[in-house]
């Protein structure tokens, strides 16, 4: 596994849990928002060993119960599945965070029970959703992600993360219809760590985050503002 980032012990990751936090290197999608630039084009990171995150979770196995895995996109790792068997021999859960765009995978991980929850970011409208991941993005693959996901075949939630200029009453609407049916979507707010692959973006302000979660309450059980 390319892993660049850990967080040995986090408490917002994986909401419920007490989790360690490992971010893997290089994604597939160039979003200007993306506050993790040095993972997605893996500049200037130092590589952590599989024995060191395994030997750290050993240490903690009476404190956390589980392993986040974030990324970057953590899907284009090949030997994704055999770390996470790793992870689960050890008795810890596993959340995964990814963009969809690996849905084949995602439902294998799943139905081997190596994945107990998915966080699934969806960027936009089917309309909008290249501008936003600034990449060419195959969306048959980000719709059977979130067909899968709806089924309920695992705990998941969908989540937004939403830029001034990005996204609009219209784009959120189109997005509610294709999501329609949903368990739980998260509004996220942008804020500007100063490492964005886009400089100068501007976050939607809380009053318009709150009438996007309308909209979308009309189509997703549960709608909830993330760090507004």
């Amino acid at each position: 596994m390319k892993i660049y980032g850990f967080e040995k012990l986090s408490m917002v990751d994986y909401d419920g849990h007490l989790c360690a936090t490992i971010f893997t290197g290089g994604c597939n999608f160039r979003c200007p928002f993306c506050q993790n630039s040095d993972l997605v084009n893996v500049t200037n990171l130092e590589q952590y060993g599989e024995d060191e995150i395994f030997a750290h979770l050993e240490k903690r196995k009476n404190i956390i119960d589980s392993v986040c895995i974030s990324g970057g996109e953590p899907t284009l790792n090949p030997d994704l599945k055999d770390f996470i068997k790793k992870i689960k021999s050890r008795g810890l859960l596993v959340k995964l965070d990814t963009n969809g765009t690996k849905p084949e995978l995602i439902k294998n991980l799943i139905e081997e029970g190596l994945v107990d929850y998915v966080a699934m970011d969806v960027k936009n409208s089917r309309e909008s959703y290249q501008k936003t991941a600034g990449a060419i993005v195959d969306l048959d693959a980000i719709s059977q992600s979130i067909e899968l996901l709806k089924t309920n075949i695992v705990p998941y939630e969908f989540r937004t993360t939403l830029v001034s200029g990005h996204h609009t009453n219209e784009s959120i609407e189109e997005m509610g219809k294709w999501l329609d049916g949903g368990e739980k979507i998260f509004l996220q707010c942008f804020k500007d760590s100063g490492s964005c692959l886009q400089q100068g973006l501007q976050k939607i302000t809380k009053d318009r985050a709150l009438i996007f979660k309308t909209i979308l309450q009309k189509y997703i059980k549960k709608v909830e503002l993330r760090g507004y």
